[in-house]
């Protein structure tokens, strides 16, 4: 084949593009699989530019290689897609979408080519036999999930947890199948938890098979073409088949085949499948989870997943995922659905130019959105459209600007947040569904959520106050922080700021200054946002945002994945006129916040 791979069979024939493209890095040295294998993943996770994907030849009381950190990139999640740009997905689909209904016969034989050339997308049965899944086949005592390299992923992690597998279950009333990334804690030889949040699809078909009292059949592959890996993690609408999208980005269909111990289809390329069931009722404690916010999720009862066989390639490759702060491999399959999806949401929302969720608002926390402003109060018409849309409801703060700003250029973004921004007018407040992981609303599964106005102001909206106009000089450096730490008790360091360079040289309206304070436990945040809003020296200062004693303030990235994971806007945003204050510290029950607060991950 010339030119580089556009799709691949299975998860070898990647790991061998990615060894050819100088994008593997192979560890030969026997490693563990308790924290050894995540240290070295997290390091090159974190490596400028994602660092390369990694193969573990030799890992210890295993006889399979495994392999980390395989979509961590913005050249290996192209290749994995066969794509050189994640936007030529995007254009694709949008292509789908805005074909024009034919206007008599002619179009219609035109269109016929098209019509049948998506039929190719749909999954087949695999004619081979054995199927490269079931070359070997494990059941009853033979069945010993130890045996497979599983990851204890963090030091807190109640154990071993797989993190990549593709869960295909099938629902009990409709009939059509889901495949969805639901993480699975190995609790012995042969269980196994299932992860599956309440809003997502494979929780609504278990409690399907639970109302009726019916065992569930549930079939689990790990590790596949990288089409069909990425497709588990879609967000596509329910009774979607994710295999069909599978076929849609490889440009051929996905070959199934039927299990041998339950009746499901498994894509025939796996490198290993689970089968199994899940019975009715029946519970047991999960986790902690060392999760993709960069907090532990916290233990809660979960179904259990029986395996009554596992069946695998002869020589297979066991895959797997960390994930943490953000960046991780996480960010970059992220990266592909948003820009998958864009024309879908422009489909329902056709004043939308462009989007952009930030990483370090871990995909549910902040979108920033461009849209074409054509009347008054269009930009709350488009958070409200948000938050009742799929996925994008669980988003707790929504930005808007005008389509003359690049959502994705986060100097623009905080430009125009600082030249524009006025707390009197441009915030709206609601309530609603919240991600399973959130862990700042003072209630789980739902909270508060903001909206942030940024578009221009046009005939109809009522003008944006006046910047107020401040005679005093603001303090700056150590004179700053040893005034506030002669002032307010527990503040340890303050920082005036603009993080990314946002700004330009147009006039400021608003001063940004980040807070560190060492809360004692008895001082609610509204107590310091009261005490700073008073002090007459922070007057040139509009917003001030307050933070934990040992944050980094001059990190970006690091203050704004703990203001977006930290806060509940209708608690933690404080205001005084056109200023505010936001706690993005850690909260307890001086807050108000009686629910466990989880650690934050971390190898030491």
């Amino acid at each position: 084949m010339s030119g580089p791979q556009r799709w691949f069979r299975h998860l070898g024939e990647f790991i061998e593009a990615l060894r050819r493209a100088g994008e593997l890095k192979v560890v030969s040295r026997p490693v563990s699989r308790h924290l050894e294998i995540s240290r070295l993943t997290d390091a090159e996770s974190k490596s400028p530019g994602g660092g390369r994907a990694l193969y573990f030849e030799q890992v210890i009381d295993s006889p399979f290689p495994a392999a980390t950190n395989l979509f961590g990139s913005s050249r290996r999640i192209g290749m994995a897609l066969g794509v050189d740009d994640l936007d030529e997905l995007g254009a694709r689909v949008r292509a789908l979408i805005e074909m024009a209904p034919p206007q008599g016969l002619r179009d219609m034989l035109g269109l016929l080519p098209t019509a049948l050339s998506v039929t190719r997308f749909f999954p087949r049965r695999c004619r081979k036999r054995p199927a490269p899944c079931q070359e070997v086949v494990l059941t009853g005592k033979d069945v010993d999930l130890g045996q497979l390299p599983v990851l204890h992923c963090w030091p807190k992690d109640a154990g071993p947890f797989i993190t990549l597998p593709l869960v295909f279950t099938r629902s009990l009333a409709s009939g059509r199948r889901n495949c969805g990334m639901y993480r699975l804690q190995v609790f012995d030889r042969c269980t196994t938890g299932m992860h599956w949040h309440i809003h997502k699809d494979g929780s609504s078909y278990y409690n399907e098979y639970r109302r009726a009292g019916r065992r569930m059949p549930v079939a689990v592959a790990i590790g596949a073409d990288p089409a069909t890996i990425y497709a588990a993690t879609a967000p596509l609408p329910r009774n979607v088949d994710e295999m069909i999208l599978a076929g849609f980005i490889r440009n051929r269909p996905v070959e199934m085949v039927p299990c041998r111990t339950v009746d499901m289809e498994v894509p025939a390329e796996a490198e290993f499948v689970l089968e199994g069931y899940v019975d009715p009722g029946e519970l047991r404690r999960e986790g902690p989870f060392g999760d993709h916010t960069g907090y532990y999720s916290l233990a809660d009862d979960y179904p259990v997943f029986h395996v009554t066989a596992v069946t695998h390639r002869r020589c297979p490759v066991y895959c797997a995922t960390l994930v943490g702060r953000p960046p991780m491999e996480d960010c970059y399959l992220a990266k592909a659905t948003e820009r998958l999806f864009l024309p879908l949401l422009q489909a329902a929302f056709p004043e939308i130019q462009d989007y952009w969720l930030p990483w370090e608002g871990v995909f549910h926390n902040i979108v920033v959105v461009a849209i074409d402003k054509q009347y008054p109060l269009h930009a709350q018409k488009v958070m409200s459209g948000l938050w009742g849309q799929g996925q994008m409801s669980f988003c707790k703060a929504i930005v808007v600007v005008d389509r003359g700003v690049d959502p994705k250029d986060p100097a623009q973004v905080m430009g125009r947040l600082l030249e524009t921004f006025d707390p009197t007018s441009d915030l709206t407040f609601t309530r609603g569904v919240l991600d399973v992981l959130d862990h700042s609303a003072p209630t789980a599964h739902f909270g508060s959520k903001v909206g942030l106005d940024l578009t221009e102001r046009i005939a109809g909206e009522p003008p944006r106050r006046a910047p107020a106009t401040v005679s005093a000089a603001a303090p700056e450096g150590e004179s700053l922080a040893a005034l506030l730490r002669g002032k307010v008790d527990g503040v340890v360091h303050a920082r005036a700021c603009v993080p990314f360079g946002g700004g330009g040289s147009a006039p400021r309206r608003n001063r940004l200054l980040l807070v560190a304070v060492a809360k004692p436990g008895d001082r609610a945040g509204k107590a310091y946002a009261a005490q700073l809003l008073a002090l007459p020296e922070l007057a040139a200062f509009n917003l001030i945002l307050l933070y934990d004693a040992g944050i980094d303030l001059a990190d970006a990235s690091l203050t704004l994945w703990k203001l977006f994971n930290n806060t509940d806007p209708s608690r933690d945003l404080h205001f005084s006129g056109a200023r505010c204050v936001v706690d993005a510290c850690r909260k307890d029950p001086s807050d108000g916040h009686t629910r466990e607060w989880p650690d934050e991950l971390s190898f030491d």
